[in-house]
């Protein structure tokens, strides 16, 4: 069984309701570097390095990866960075299109890919980033309406446990990247 069978089957046995939100608005500001925030280029392309602020966090460069028809499920990745004084947790989100975002994590028991939900979230300590990637921490799309398509950026929330509730948009890499640059030069927008 390959990990992405191992990931959707795993997770289609975690379908709850979706967390309430209390919605704040999209706080994005320019990339470190000190570039504008839309830089030259595709508007996906931007997206990939767009930054979100939080109370003390920083989100950068939210992505999924497109899924096939028919999927319930699909994974999303970013990394945060807590510039305060105090831990937070990334306790879930929203997705227009899913039912559940979640928190998971994937590790290796005894040579076998196992994934589990954070109950209590992920937590960002003082002064620490914490990446979200493939194999590892996660953000879980669960009972998906629609596929998510290469190309195609789709907004949703975090929510952090003390900072609150952030809007992001997460690019849309192909179907089976190992990261948010994999297939950036062929994403487009309509």
């Amino acid at each position: 069984m390959n990990a992405i069978t191992l990931l959707i089957t795993t997770a289609a046995a975690f379908l709850i309701q979706p967390l309430p939100l209390a919605t704040m608005p999209l706080q994005a500001a320019s990339n470190l570097r000190g570039a504008p925030p839309w830089p030259a280029g595709t508007m996906a392309e931007a997206a990939a390095d767009q930054v979100y602020k939080v109370g003390e966090l920083v989100i950068e460069a939210p992505w999924t990866r497109a899924t096939p028809g028919g999927a319930k499920v699909g994974g999303a990745y970013l990394k945060i960075t807590n510039t305060g004084a105090e831990s937070d947790r990334l306790i879930g989100g929203s997705l227009p299109t899913a039912t559940a975002v979640e928190v998971h994590a994937m590790s290796m028991t005894d040579g076998v890919m196992k994934m589990r939900k954070l109950e209590e979230g992920l937590e960002i300590k003082p002064g620490q980033t914490v990446e979200l990637q493939p194999g590892g921490y996660h953000l879980m799309f669960i009972g998906l309406s629609q596929a998510l398509q290469q190309g195609h950026p789709v907004k949703g929330a975090l929510q952090f446990e003390k900072a609150g509730s952030v809007e992001v948009e997460f690019r849309v890499a192909p179907i089976g990247a190992r990261s948010g640059e994999d297939g950036k030069k062929e994403q487009h927008v309509h």
